[in-house]
């Protein structure tokens, strides 16, 4: 089980940067969901002056130019990427050449076994499904037997939370890219561990330190060293 440690990009990453220095990190994974295109040349300039050797996996989005895919294949020798589905975020450029290192995420009520199409498989967020098992029984079967259908090459890990949010389309919501509690991860052990796949990425706003902690809790959860 590789589960690593991951800058998230929806706040601030300049601490975690720092944390990975710190900490001599070699590996990490990168989202980069909330960062235009000047914003992306500025974190890739930082990601020099780190530690870091290796980003196994990213998470990009539909206006990442192919020539950004390239760099962090060359440089971080990335191996897979995921994408929101195309319902909900259709791509701006033509990524076939790397549709075998691709995998869509299982997101909220904008997924299904046709968005898998033409693409590696699945990308598939723990968080995601267990908020369906509790909330939407009906998309929560569909959805599984669509992941069971499919190849898993890449996973967010999220917390699940004792209490529910409204998102912006009304719907309550126990999965938050937070955490407060490392009990917030009891919830995996009710997945098979072949759901795992080798490029596991936390997907907390957490520090990289709190981040290390889940990873562990993760690991003993599973008895895993």
């Amino acid at each position: 089980m590789k589960i690593y440690p991951t800058i998230t990009t929806l706040v601030d990453y300049k601490e975690k940067i720092e944390e990975i220095n710190a900490l001599k990190l070699e590996k990490v994974c990168v989202f980069l969901t909330g960062l235009n295109f000047e914003e992306r040349k500025e974190l890739f300039k930082e990601l020099e002056k780190t530690t870091i050797k290796e980003i196994p996996f990213v998470h990009i989005r539909n206006d990442v130019k192919t020539e950004e895919l390239d760099f962090l294949i060359n440089r971080y020798k990335t191996k897979v990427f995921n994408l929101h589905s195309k319902e909900e975020h259709p791509s701006l450029y033509d990524y076939s050449k790397y549709k075998d290192s691709i995998y869509i995420e299982n997101v909220y009520n904008v997924f299904s076994a046709e968005d898998l199409l033409n693409w590696a498989g699945i990308c598939l967020d723990f968080s995601h499904l267990e908020n369906d098992r509790l909330m939407c029984k009906e998309r929560y079967k569909k959805n599984l037997k669509i992941i069971k259908n499919s190849r898993i090459g890449c996973c967010h890990i999220s917390a699940i939370k004792d209490t529910y949010y409204i998102d912006r389309s009304g719907e309550k919501r126990y999965d938050n890219h937070s955490s407060s509690e490392l009990s917030e991860f009891d919830y995996l052990k009710k997945y098979d561990k072949k759901f795992f796949s080798e490029f596991c990425a936390i997907e907390l706003n957490n520090s990289i330190s709190y981040q290390l902690e889940v990873i562990d809790y993760i690991k003993k959860l599973f008895n895993e060293k």
